[in-house]
């Protein structure tokens, strides 16, 4: 019985090893395609670089070279006008406490006169 047992189980063993299997589709129908050029070329070889493109990047970087060169000049202007207006302020600030402390002077110069003048 046991004997017969261990047979079953053998034999259903390898009918399930040996069972013929469907194989994955390794290349599908639907697979999808590049749509650029796939070809590796070098990059000194004729056609690697049109010379249009190494004149528009050349004329691109000379671009980007100008605009840095105008901001920094734009940049360096703003600086040179914000300290003259900075320094304007401070100088209408001081005349302004000048004027301050002046007329203060002659208030009190004033109520010094007017107090003696009615102590007499």
């Amino acid at each position: 019985m046991k004997n017969f047992l261990s047979g079953v189980l053998a034999f259903s063993l390898l009918l399930t090893a040996c069972s013929k299997k469907e194989p994955a589709d390794l290349y599908p129908l639907d697979n999808s395609k590049a749509t650029y050029d796939t070809i590796a070329k070098d990059s000194f070889a004729n056609g690697a670089t049109s010379e249009d493109i190494v004149r528009k990047i050349r004329m691109s970087s000379q671009k980007y070279q100008d605009s840095v060169k105008q901001a920094l000049k734009v940049q360096a202007e703003e600086k040179r006008i914000q300290a003259e207006l900075e320094k304007e302020n401070k100088k209408k600030t001081d005349e302004e406490k000048k004027k301050a402390e002046e007329e203060k002077k002659k208030q009190k110069a004033s109520e010094n006169s007017s107090g003696t003048e009615a102590a007499h």
